[in-house]
Parts: structure tokens; sequence; C-alpha cells
């Protein structure tokens, strides 16, 4: 008889009991939701409309998590993934799914955050789907370990349902063609590297797709062309890594950015200029702001790079983000890009006292989003569209762009 982990709670079952459950929905951290007797299943690799054989491994207080045994009933999108590692990487969580369908669950994803996190009734529009579905992903960073008692020594990725343990992964199906092509030799040589010494520890390897060619050294200069313009930036360091589709959002950021009565454009979050820099020939006056040193210096090496003069790109503290800037918000756009865990306070209050009459929020994070926009909406704005961008297909992620206009004054 199997020995249940010490801490395993029994009820309402038993440790590796095998159900069957039919799956009603999907959650957006891609798992699908069945109910037993009104008691909940998480099974993970599955699509609604499913009916599975699961493994239960977890008893919660309300709810129960499940690995997925066999498929009894398969959905018509259920598709054959294309890496042979699927289920047991933990990078991707939708290569069963078809593509549409994937398009389709990402926008009810959406529109579930903004209902239960920020109480946000306004429709989710279609997300905009990735030119390339597989071979997209121009970055990866493979880890590898201390080699085990038998001195294996994976190179990937972490294995699904896991905090620590790797996976290793020979080729990468979501990867560019290049990254693939390079990430043997880049294998071989992180195990031939240092010697004794080096196997003892870990580290994680990088590839990174640009005009170089495949760039491994996280301070070297990389190149990326998107649209008309080449940005550069250190390939360690955060760039976009689907470039197939970023010159799409990044038109539809600028669009969405510009209305009657804007002149003129703050870029917050401002990064390398990414959105400052495309959107110089549509406003009077661009002003990118960041915190960081050398993001400032990367925004400022691509304004000369692509002869762009009118642009002005500002270091300012997080507490006083907009103290250099003299715009009014009556005729100021603002786009915010900000890390996953979304503006924080400080930023909030900044942005709601300058009142620019319309701000385009770009996230990674729907989440965090919709708290944001719940706030601005309290402060005086309206959401005029919430469009998604796929750039992890495959994946449960999404990108989403938020644009909001100003109510009143």
């Amino acid at each position: 008889m199997l020995t249940a982990p010490k801490n395993f709670v029994p009820d309402p079952f038993p440790y590796h009991a095998e159900v069957e459950v039919k799956i009603e929905s999907l959650t957006n951290l891609g798992l699908g939701l069945g109910r037993i007797d009104g008691w909940v299943v998480m099974v993970p690799f599955v699509i609604p409309g499913e009916k599975v054989r699961a493994r239960i491994f977890r008893n919660f207080k309300n709810y129960s998590d499940a690995d997925l045994v066999e498929v009894l009933e398969p959905a018509a999108e259920r598709v054959e993934p294309q890496c042979k590692l699927y289920t047991q990487c933990g990078g991707c969580q939708y290569q069963h799914i078809a593509y549409p369908a994937q398009l389709e669950w990402k926008q009810v994803h959406v529109q579930e955050l903004m209902e239960k996190i920020g109480g946000i009734d306004h429709p989710v529009l279609p997300p905009i789907s990735s030119p390339k579905v597989y071979g997209y992903r121009s970055k990866l960073t493979p880890h590898y370990q201390k080699p085990d008692k038998n001195g294996d020594q994976p190179i990937g990725f972490l294995k699904y349902g896991t905090r620590s343990a790797l996976i290793d992964v020979a080729q990468c199906p979501i990867a560019t063609d290049p990254i693939n092509e390079e990430l043997p030799s880049a294998r071989a040589a992180a195990r031939r590297a240092g010697g004794a010494k080096r196997r003892r520890s870990g580290g994680t390897l990088l590839l990174r797709d640009a005009l170089e060619g495949v760039v491994s050294d996280p301070k070297a200069v990389a190149s990326e062309k998107v649209g008309d313009l080449i940005f550069q930036f250190k390939a360690g360091e955060f760039f976009q890594n689907n470039p197939f589709i970023l010159p799409a959002m990044v038109e539809h950021v600028i669009t969405k950015a510009r209305g009657a009565g804007v002149n003129n454009l703050i870029d917050a979050y401002c990064g390398g200029g990414l959105f400052a820099l495309h959107a110089s020939t549509h406003f009077q006056e661009v002003i990118g702001v960041e915190i960081s040193e050398p993001s400032v210096s990367w925004a400022k090496v691509n304004a000369e790079l692509n002869n762009i003069s009118n642009v002005r790109f500002h270091l300012n503290n997080a507490a006083a983000i907009f103290e250099r800037i003299k715009l009014n918000g009556s005729d100021t756009s603002v786009i915010i890009d900000p890390p996953r865990k979304g503006c924080d306070e400080s930023f909030r209050n900044q942005l709601l006292s300058f009142q620019p009459k319309r701000i385009v929020y770009v996230s990674c994070d729907p989440a965090t989003q919709a708290r944001d926009l719940r706030i601005f909406l309290d402060g005086g704005y309206t959401i005029e569209s919430i469009q998604p961008f796929d750039l992890f297909p495959q994946t449960r992620h999404i990108e989403n762009v938020a644009t909001l206009v100003r109510s009143h004054t």
C-alpha cells in the first residue's frame, strides 16, 4: 500500500485515490476544474467538457488537487503536443489545446480577473494572436544544478509540480530555430566549463536570439528590430521575447495613446525606450521616465541609434516620478508598463494627481492590473478598451493592454 506524505489530509479522498470527473472550466492558472458530488477537483492538462480519470494527491479545505491519469472522453479541441516533454516540463500548460481555443480561454480568464479582482464590468476583446505559435521565444534561460549522486546534471527547467527539481531539456519547441540550433553546444559547453569545481555548483545559461545571432554572454550587447527601429540592450536584461507579435502590440499602444486634444506623451517605466521612441512622430513632446539608470542610458543610446532627437528621458526616483516633467495632464497621455507586481501605491497616487487625459496600461499580469484599474476608475477614469495580446502561446500567460480616459476634471 502506498504511503501518504506526512502532512496529507485524508478527507474527502484517500491518497492516490483514482476518480472520474467531468471538467467544467479552466482556471487562469491553467488547471481544469471539475466537481464530484459538489467537491471541486483540480486537474492539469485537460479541457472543459472532457471526462477524465485523475489521481488525488492533496486535499485542501475546499478542493483537491489531482494528477491526470487518462482522458476518457476527449474534447474536440484536444491536439497532440509538439514537445515530447510536455506535462513533465513546467514551462507550458496549453500545448494539448488547439490554438483558437487557447485564445478563447485566455479571453475568459482576463474577463474573470477584471470582474473578480477589479469589479470591472467591461467587455474584453478577443486576444490578438501571435503570428507564430511555436518557435517564437527569442530568449531561453535553461538552469542546471550540481550533479546528483550518479553524476547526472540535467540542464533545463523546473519539472512540473516541483519547486526545485529540474528536467533535462535538449530542445524547446517554443524557442526560435536559431536558439534550438545553438542549444546542444551551449549545454555541452556548460558541462565542460570549469572542470570539477564548476560542476559542484549550478547556474543558468542564456541564449538570446538577436540581430547579432544567438548571444550567450549576459553582459554583451544584443540588438532587436521592432518595426522600423533598432533597440540595443544587455543580452541578460529584460526585453519582450516574442518579436513576432511585438510590432502589433506597440502599434496598438501608440494608437490608443493618441486622441483628440492629446499633444504630449509620457512613457513611464520606459525601459530602453520601446514605446517612447516609436511614439516620437505622433506627439509634440515625448518624455520617457525610469528609476533604473542603466535603462535610461540604453534609451538614450537607442534614440541616437535611430536618429530620434525629440524624445527626452528622465531618471527619476519612485517617490518623484513626475517631478521634473513640466507638462499639463489635460493634454497628455501616459503609457505605463510596470513589472508583474503592478504599480505601487506611490506611483498610483502620483499618476492620479497628474491627471493625464489618457492612460494606456500594459501588463503581463492581468490580476495586478485589475487591482490598479479599479483604483484608477475610482479616481476619475473610464475604460475605453481592454485588448489582450498573446505573447506567450502554449502557456497560460497573456499580455493585456487597457486604455482609460479621464471622465471628469
